[in-house]
């Protein structure tokens, strides 16, 4: 796997999404979305989501999820999961004594993780890429 590397021009200024603002008339910077995309590359990776259990969590359908798997999950981290052998991406919620994938859509149920479940975590989510063109 190569390593991400893309630098793209970086205006450091919040523009409002209400009422336009004067125009900016010069670049002040470069960003390199490897380091932010990609802090640590070795243990990186993007994935597609599929499905509209976590929309609530600005995490919709066909969107790509970049993982880092060297990220310890703790609670209220979004996760990727296999969980008896199905991949998921979830909230991972420390309730009482048990660990709960729970989804960000009102129309989907918490999955408790049982004792003898098949459970592992494969990363932690940390950067939605949405394709705003479709």
């Amino acid at each position: 796997m190569s390593e991400l590397n893309i630098t793209l021009p970086f205006f450091n200024t919040s523009i409002p999404a209400g009422f336009p603002t004067p125009a900016l008339d010069y670049q002040e910077e470069e960003i390199d979305l490897s380091r932010i995309l990609q802090p640590n590359p070795a243990t990186t990776f993007i994935i597609r989501v599929k499905g509209d259990s976590m929309t609530d969590a600005s995490i919709p359908d066909g969107c790509m999820a970049v993982v880092d798997r060297s990220i310890r999950p703790g609670t209220g981290d979004i996760i990727v999961a296999a969980l008896n052998g199905e991949y998921t991406v979830k909230r991972l919620v420390k309730a009482g004594r048990s660990w709960v994938l729970h989804p960000e859509n009102a129309f989907y149920k918490p999955i408790i993780i049982t004792e003898d479940a098949d459970f592992q975590v494969w990363g932690v989510v940390t950067a939605v890429i949405v394709d705003m063109r479709k």
